[in-house]
């Protein structure tokens, strides 16, 4: 039975990646109907999008740290807990705001991912860690390109709640089954925990995202949202004094300004951008109706359907990447991975008004993603201590979410600025299109820069549990950084 769960400790840890990213995706689908269904107002119904934005912006860092000090198996059960009882509220009430409630708690699985890294860089053996390692970063665009069409196809042959229904199903099967497969990690760094920093990121986090998400709604310009960034920078300002003077910071700044881990994580920022470009406009793309003379009018199942080639892809690719990394370096895969990103832009920037051919540049696009995703985890690991990963990892998934954000204000604002009137509607054109096409394609050069100038690894030799060049002290794992 011992080696029953150890065999399936990898794919359960990637059932829980995917759960999370089909968590972050089920609401898509429900968006346009839900002020008619909750009886709220289209700006109420946002929130329910807006919250969990927050919330797993703020708890990947803060549980991230937390599994580091006081056991990752033990908190990665909280955050599928509190992801699974979220669900289990949206199932049982209409109310906009206990909605906006369960899918704040419903975050929490955004620290899902970097636990789960950590745990596998702490329990396999170098040789492994790295298939396993890909496979885990790759759950993020496998779960969102599955819980999309799934979740249009429950909504639109059922009462929108079984959706939630089927969601809670799914968290407390996955649960159950990271408590009997997961054992605990030997791996901590004990102290206190940093109670004053994780209240001050998170409200300098929540006054950031607010801002940008909120922007085009409220005016870019407007006191609410000039205020948000003021306080945003007054909140950081404090709490990077704060934290170089904790005897046991949150996030350990002097680490994170070291080459080796400060590029990386530039590099997850640019990439969540580049990578959310991809399913943010091909979705509008293709439900934009005929009568634009470049839309396709596509149903929303039609939609997920369109961009579950590249989850597909992802998670076949997943082991490819890991040799690539293997062989070259994870720094080459993350250079390499998005340099295609920007290739399926250029793919996209061609033609995209063909089907086959908005498919095709959306999968190139994904496949880039494969490569990057799974590089800048190994890459974290390589160069942080073991009884930092998780919250280390955890600010590089942060990184990608406020990249993520930021992609969503600035397509928006883009397609806002480039619409024609059809059947008396402002609609987006194709121009506004190409032009984040060519805006997202942009940022993965960058982002392909930023990844050259990553310094290479120190030549060393891992043991299996620690990570830690074999006799060295543990500070010496951050050899060359």
């Amino acid at each position: 039975m011992a080696a029953l769960r150890e065999r399936l400790a990898i794919p359960v840890l990637a059932f829980g990646g995917i759960l999370m990213a089909v968590m972050q995706t089920v609401v898509v689908p429900l968006l346009p109907d839900l002020p008619r269904l909750t009886g709220a107002s289209a700006g109420a119904v946002s929130w329910m999008v807006t919250a969990t934005l927050l919330s797993g912006a703020v708890l990947t860092p803060v549980l991230g740290r937390a599994g580091d000090m006081y056991g990752k198996r033990r908190v990665l059960l909280m955050a599928l807990g509190m992801m699974t009882v979220g669900s289990l509220m949206c199932a049982l009430t209409s109310h906009i705001g206990v909605l906006i409630v369960a899918r704040a708690l419903q975050g929490a699985a955004a620290a899902v991912v970097p636990l789960s890294i950590s745990i596998l860089r702490d329990e396999l053996p170098p040789e492994r860690t790295g298939s396993a390692v890909a496979l885990m970063s790759s759950t993020v665009g496998i779960g969102a390109a599955l819980g999309l069409p799934l979740a249009a196809l429950l909504v639109q042959y059922a009462d929108w709640h079984v959706m939630f229904w089927a969601t809670t199903a799914l968290g407390v099967l996955g649960t159950a089954l990271a408590w009997w497969a997961v054992r605990e990690s030997p791996v901590r760094e004990p102290g206190r925990f940093d109670t004053l920093g994780a209240l001050g990121l998170a409200a300098g986090l929540v006054c950031l995202l607010l801002a940008v998400s909120q922007g085009g709604t409220w005016g870019w310009t407007s006191p609410r949202i000039l205020g948000l960034f003021a306080g945003c920078a007054a909140i950081l300002t404090l709490w990077w004094w704060q934290q170089l003077r904790a005897e046991r910071p949150l996030v350990d700044l002097k680490l994170a300004a070291r080459p080796r881990v400060a590029l990386p994580h530039v590099a997850a920022l640019l990439t969540g951008f580049s990578f959310y470009g991809n399913s943010l406009v091909t979705a509008q793309l293709v439900q934009a109706p005929k009568a634009t003379g470049y839309g396709l009018g596509l149903s929303i199942v039609a939609t997920g359907l369109c961009l579950l080639p590249g989850g597909v892809t992802m998670l076949l690719l997943s082991p490819v990447s890991a040799r690539v990394s293997a062989a070259r370096g994870p720094r080459i895969t993350l250079a390499l991975g998005t340099a295609i990103i920007a290739s399926g832009y250029v793919l996209r920037i061609a033609d995209s008004r063909d089907l086959w051919a908005i498919i095709l540049g959306a999968t190139v696009c994904s496949i880039g993603t494969t490569f990057a995703y799974s590089a800048l985890p190994t890459l974290i690991l390589r160069a942080v201590p073991a009884g930092q990963t998780a919250s280390a990892n955890g600010v590089n998934v942060l990184m990608r979410t406020i990249g993520q954000a930021v992609c969503s204000a600035a397509v928006a604002a883009v397609l806002v600025h480039h619409t024609s009137l059809v059947a008396g509607a402002p609609v987006p054109t194709l121009h506004g299109y190409l032009l984040a096409f060519a805006m997202a394609g942009t940022v993965a050069l960058v982002a392909c820069a930023a990844a050259l100038s990553i310094p290479a690894d120190p030549a060393s030799r891992e043991t299996p549990r620690t990570g830690r060049p074999t006799g060295a002290p543990r500070d010496e794992a951050l050899e060359g950084a």
